[in-house]
């Protein structure tokens, strides 16, 4: 049987993520070289400041969840109120996805039983950064859907430039502040891509949005301008 589209696009997305984030779990989980160069990357990088810690709070739940929310709000009755076929879609794959985020990271915290940096009171379960998982897929959920709106190019582009900042912000703050290993949140950034293409495919795999007025007026209903059918 031929491969469907979706089913192609959702391995060309996937697939770069899933590779990379195998990768640096077998490097965490056997201390492989890539520990080290992480290590003496993070010394270089940290410099704990107010600034990182403000930028590593753009990732905590009581933050993100709640600008995920309101997208999901927004979204779902933008949709109810066009008339639109399965509007509670979208907004229910948004939720879905952000629900995956803990119970993906925290099973995973626990099997890797990673350290944390030295700028932190010493603990373990530090992999993947939850901090980084939270914010990709809080923010590029409510991005993404939020695109699929009617939006100019203008609109479009500052709303993916908003999440690139949010994002990229959460990352720097918490690497800078030391909460987290580079690669803690390299690895986080693949999990979230892996959730978000799902979250792509799904509502773009789902039937066009038709609107139930839209059908009702071009269902047999003879038009002004082209008579009787």
């Amino acid at each position: 049987m031929p491969v469907s589209a979706p089913l192609r696009a959702l391995s060309a997305l996937v697939g770069l993520p899933v590779l990379v984030f195998a990768l640096i779990t077998w490097q965490v989980v056997a201390d492989g070289p890539l520990i080290g160069v992480d290590e003496r990357l993070s010394r270089a990088l940290v410099h704990p400041d107010r600034l990182s810690e403000l930028l590593a709070d753009l990732g905590n739940v009581q933050v993100a969840v709640p600008v995920l929310a309101v997208a999901l709000a927004y979204v779902a009755w933008h949709g109810r109120a066009g008339g639109v076929d399965r509007w509670w879609l979208p907004p229910l794959a948004g939720a879905l996805a952000m629900a995956l985020v803990p119970a993906l990271v925290a099973p995973l915290k626990a099997w890797t039983d990673r350290p944390g940096t030295p700028a932190v009171p010493p603990a373990v379960g530090y992999y993947p950064s939850g901090h980084t998982a939270t914010a990709v897929v809080a923010y590029g959920a409510a991005t993404l859907l939020l695109l699929g709106l009617p939006r100019s190019s203008a609109v479009r582009r500052v709303l993916v430039a908003l999440c690139a900042v949010l994002v990229l912000g959460a990352s720097y703050g918490l690497v800078r502040r030391g909460y987290h290993w580079p690669l803690d949140v390299v690895a986080s950034w693949c999990l979230g891509a892996v959730l978000l293409a799902g979250l792509s495919l799904l509502v773009r795999g789902s039937s066009p949005p038709v609107s139930r007025n839209t059908r009702r007026s071009s269902s047999g209903t003879p038009s002004s301008s082209s008579g009787p059918s």
